[in-house]
Formats: C-alpha cells, sequence, structure tokens
C-alpha cells in the first residue's frame, strides 16, 4: 500500500485512520509497543510509552519508513511472550500471508490485558464492491484495481470472531470512510457530506473499520492499589491482653 496512500483516495483513507490511532493509544499505559507495518500510518505517534517500534516484513519498504526499523516476519516476532502492552495493527493482518499466525503471534507477546488495535479495508463497502468488480474486469483481461492488490480484505464481523476465539474482548469498534471510490480529488471533495450521512444512516458500510481488544486470561484478577492497605491490615499486630493501652487504661480493665 505504500505507493497508493499517496493517490488522493489513499490520503483521505489516511487522514482518517490517523485520526482514529492517535484517539485509541493516546491513554493507553505501559513501557513496551510496537506497530506492525504501514509505516505511513504513525500508529504510536500520540502514545508515550518509553519504548515503541516499528516493525515491517519487507525491505522494499524499508525506504517509506520514517524512523529505524525492525525488519522481522509477523509471524515470529522477536519479543518474549508477555512483554508488550500495545500493538497496533494497520493493515497489517489483510496483508499478512497469513494473518491467523500474525495475530496468534500478537496474542503470545502482549501482557495480559494488553490492548491491540487494528484497522482495515471493510469488503462489504463501496471501495470493496468496487475492487471486486475490478478483479472480474481483470479475469477478462481489462479493468484495473482501486485498490491495492496484495492481501484478502477481512471482514468486520469475521475479525471479531478471531479476537474471540483468542480470548480478545473487543473493547470498542467502529466503520468510517464513506465517500464513493473516486480516484479524483475533486470528486472526493464534492462527497465530503457522505462522511456525516454515513455514519448517520449506513455506518457498516464503511470503507474502513477500526477495532480495539483487550487481551484477557481467565483465572487472572488484576490486583488494585487497595491490596496494599488489606495486606497491611492482614499483617498488622495483634494487640494483647494487659500490654495494649487504651485511652490510659489497660486492655484487661486494670
Amino acid at each position: 500500500m505504500q505507493e497508493w496512500f499517496a493517490t488522493p483516495p489513499g490520503r483521505y483513507l489516511l487522514a482518517w485512520e490517523q485520526a482514529q490511532f492517535d484517539q485509541a493509544v493516546a491513554d493507553v499505559f505501559g513501557y513496551h509497543a510496537l506497530q506492525l507495518g504501514a509505516a505511513q500510518v504513525e500508529g504510536l505517534r500520540a502514545n508515550r510509552m518509553p519504548h515503541r517500534w516499528l516493525a515491517l516484513d519487507d525491505p522494499a519498504h524499508l525506504a517509506h519508513a520514517p524512523q529505524a526499523v525492525l525488519l522481522t516476519d509477523f509471524a515470529a516476532l522477536p519479543f518474549a511472550a508477555n512483554s508488550l502492552d500495545l500493538v497496533v495493527l494497520p493493515h497489517a493482518l489483510e496483508l499478512s500471508p497469513d494473518p491467523h499466525a500474525t495475530l496468534r503471534e500478537v496474542e503470545r507477546v502482549l501482557v495480559p490485558e494488553g490492548r491491540v488495535v487494528i484497522c482495515g479495508l471493510n469488503p462489504t463497502s463501496l471501495w470493496g464492491m468496487r475492487q471486486r468488480r475490478a478483479h472480474l474486469y481483470r479475469r477478462l483481461g481489462f479493468g484495473e484495481l482501486f485498490l491495492p492488490e496484495g492481501g484478502e480484505f477481512i471482514g468486520y464481523w469475521r475479525m471479531r470472531d478471531w479476537l474471540r476465539l483468542l480470548s480478545f474482548e473487543v473493547e470498542s469498534g467502529r466503520f468510517g470512510v464513506y465517500r464513493p471510490s473516486a480516484r479524483s480529488e475533486a470528486w472526493l471533495e464534492r462527497s465530503r457530506w457522505m462522511d456525516v450521512a454515513g455514519e448517520r444512516w449506513w455506518p457498516i458500510f464503511g470503507a474502513a473499520y477500526f477495532l480495539v481488544a483487550v487481551k484477557r486470561v481467565r483465572g487472572m484478577r488484576l490486583l488494585s492499589p487497595e491490596w496494599r492497605r488489606a495486606s497491611a491490615r492482614a499483617t498488622a499486630p495483634v494487640p494483647i491482653a494487659g500490654k495494649v493501652h487504651r485511652q490510659g487504661r489497660r486492655a484487661d480493665g486494670e
């Protein structure tokens, strides 16, 4: 998607996704965060964790990276189990040769209660319909794809099912990008009103979706700050009769 993001519809999609990531990760706290793929999307820009990495799986994409990156297989990340607090995936799953393995690896490296943030293209949208039609035309020997050729788009509800099977709990989800599949900047600007109308009248048919999910671990209960006070009470010395005075009197009544 590197070159496609430079086109008018690519810039339109990128602006929407960047706004979603900035809002979603701003208040996610921890120490270690990782972005997989799509260097044009600065998925961790608004996050304040001290250690943040961008990982790519193709050396050809290094030229588009704005910073130092990790070059790695997304299905075999160089991180220990339960070591990352946040992982963001802008289109990483739909462009992965094995999206199931990538998502399982994300689950492995996330700490319990860690968050994964995913954005993808919606196949049941005006953009998805145009892409399917373009694939048909190409089989007939003519036509041009509207969206990037690589990868397979994963539907919103299918993605939620994958997350649920890996014990993730979806915290929030939304659709966006409702303007028609036009290549012209002028046509996209003329249809700006569809962003407001689409969100109200046909929300599940946006060209992109955005999900935030939390890794849940069965049988684990997070301890709140109250546990320290409860622990202190449990280990406090027990008064012994005849040795502890209250209001100038001994506890045994003397």
